[in-house]
């Protein structure tokens, strides 16, 4: 067993994958034999992911606020403290806060064997993100 007394620092989310102001709180990284990642994102109002996959899917479990979800193809979700969302392996798809809340989720995803983590496509337009923002 290993306890982390040190937190690591708070990272601005970088622009390449947010789309908005978004903070991460690195819980737990791939370690040894462990693939096993945990980040808490903490997204601004409007704040959202761009287009990604993970090639073994992701779990999101939001802790604080209301946010948006969608699947390539599919409808936009609103989500709220308490939801779990699970993505499947290798499907695109984007989440962050709605326009007016802030969201704070768990990213939980076990890392591919040749390190791979995400695969990052377009940002979300903001004809894409206001019109599931406004339906949901």
């Amino acid at each position: 067993m290993r306890v982390s007394r040190t937190p690591q620092p708070t990272a601005v989310a970088p622009p390449e994958w947010i789309a908005g102001a978004a903070w991460v709180d690195e819980i737990a990284a791939p370690e040894g034999s462990s693939r096993f990642r945990v980040d808490r994102v903490h997204f601004a109002p409007g704040a959202r992911t761009a287009w990604h996959r993970h090639p073994l899917g992701q779990v999101l479990h939001v802790t604080e606020g209301t946010g948006l979800v969608q699947c390539r193809g599919g409808e936009v979700h609103t989500i709220r403290a308490g939801d779990s969302v699970r993505i499947a392996p290798g499907e695109w798809h984007w989440h962050g806060a709605s326009p007016t809340t802030f969201m704070t989720h768990l990213a939980i995803q076990e890392v591919a064997e040749d390190g791979t983590e995400a695969e990052r496509g377009t940002h979300v337009t903001e004809a894409e993100y206001l019109t599931g923002s406004l339906t949901h």
